[in-house]
């Protein structure tokens, strides 16, 4: 339903858009692409101001009124609540077990791992090198 409601809101505004670039700021509009003087008999560049008038207001009332629906349909119950598969995965998945240390391993220190780092000892880069 929210989202049928989003759609006829977009709709609503891509016409309301529309109705905007028809009218003509000084009162000639839509009547004026007719052919000019001919166009009164037709229809009146005063009907033709009133009538887009009438649907410009109407669709942004629209626009107001479905947009403060949509607001009142989100479920706000679920807001902690992400359904996400990759959250499901880093939930789950357990970290993989550290490397043993040379100590344990049975080498002696002078021949440690070229480029381990000392417990406690920083490699940023921010940090400066001693």
């Amino acid at each position: 339903m929210l989202t049928a409601t989003i759609v006829i809101i977009c709709i609503l505004t891509v016409l309301l858009i529309l109705i905007v670039l028809i009218q003509n700021s000084k009162g000639g509009g839509l009547a004026g692409e007719f052919g000019g003087l001919g166009s009164n008999q037709l229809m009146g560049v005063k009907k033709t101001t009133d009538l887009l008038e009438q649907i410009t207001w109407g669709l942004g009332i629209g626009v107001m009124v479905l947009s403060l629906a949509s607001y009142v349909m989100i479920d706000r119950n679920q807001s902690g609540i992400i359904n996400s598969i990759n959250v499901d995965r880093a939930q789950h998945q357990t970290l993989p077990s550290t490397a043993p240390t040379p100590a344990a391993s049975g080498a002696a220190p002078s021949q440690a791992v070229p480029g381990a780092a000392t417990p406690g000892a920083s490699t940023s880069a921010l940090t400066p090198q001693k």
